[in-house]
């Protein structure tokens, strides 16, 4: 690993990342500089990030829909795309009474980031967030603190019994890499996050079957599952969503470049 000596200047920490391939070094020598608490600590996270860490390790956060989310090592990092899902699914919460708030699931929440943003934007729901890796459930249950309750297991299997047909809005952000392109998947995202946060399998949408083969037992009438995919896997998960009785629809932003399957079981 490259020792770099404080102090360090903008300059030479752009230069330095620049030389380790960091495509925006301007950006990150600037939330490097905020986030060191001193120069021997800027020094560290320099050569932490030169040595391929991802950034948002590096710094310990990520901003998500204004928020900053606590990560680290072997957590899933979210990506900014997911914040149009979030906005997807502030839309279909239902305002309800606070004696009766909205029930909201995140399933495979990672950091909890999509849970902890919904909650936050909305004036009071019941929160439930899931995941089946141990870190991330840490991370989570930090994120989340009192917005919710956050559950250690594979997909609906830690989830109180009382939440099924009670569901208003289930989230999931499922793993929809297909197995054969996670190779091709930067080092940042392939050495450092979970596999399971990305393996969807062999057409990257085996995790997306298993959520949507429960989803209308768990959603209330009305209530709707919120997926995100990939432009050229919608087709096809639209078709599955709408094969367990759901009324399944397409939505996307160029801007961003997120594509998200909705279904919304019946009233």
């Amino acid at each position: 690993m490259q020792e770099f000596a404080p102090p360090l200047t903008f300059s030479a920490l752009v230069t330095a990342l620049r030389a380790a391939g960091c495509v925006f070094a301007e950006d990150e020598a600037e939330l490097l500089l905020s986030s060191a608490s001193d120069p021997t600590a800027l020094a560290t996270m320099l050569e932490r990030r030169a040595a391929g860490l991802p950034l948002e390790h590096v710094l310990g956060w990520a901003e998500f829909c204004g928020l900053r989310i606590a990560v680290g090592p072997g957590v899933f990092v979210p990506r900014r795309r997911t914040e149009f899902l979030v906005a997807q699914a502030a839309a279909l919460v239902p305002r309800q009474a606070a004696s009766a708030p909205a029930v909201v699931i995140d399933l495979c929440c990672g950091s909890g980031a999509l849970g902890a943003a919904l909650a936050s934007s909305l004036d009071g729901v019941e929160l439930h967030a899931a995941d089946i890796e141990p870190a991330a459930v840490r991370c989570a249950r930090r994120n989340v603190g009192g917005l919710g309750t956050v559950y250690e297991g594979d997909l609906f299997a830690p989830l109180p019994r009382s939440l099924r047909g009670r569901v208003d809005v289930l989230l999931a952000n499922v793993p929809y890499v297909p197995t054969e392109d996670v190779e091709l998947l930067p080092a940042e995202a392939r050495v450092h996050e979970p596999r399971v946060a990305l393996d969807g399998g062999g057409d990257g949408l085996d995790v997306l079957r298993r959520v949507v083969a429960e989803a209308t037992d768990w959603l209330a009438p009305g209530g709707s599952l919120l997926i995100e995919t990939s432009e050229r896997q919608a087709a096809r998960a639209e078709e599955t969503v709408g094969s367990r009785g759901l009324v399944a629809r397409v939505v996307a932003c160029e801007e961003s470049y997120a594509t998200v399957v909705i279904g919304t079981r019946p009233r």
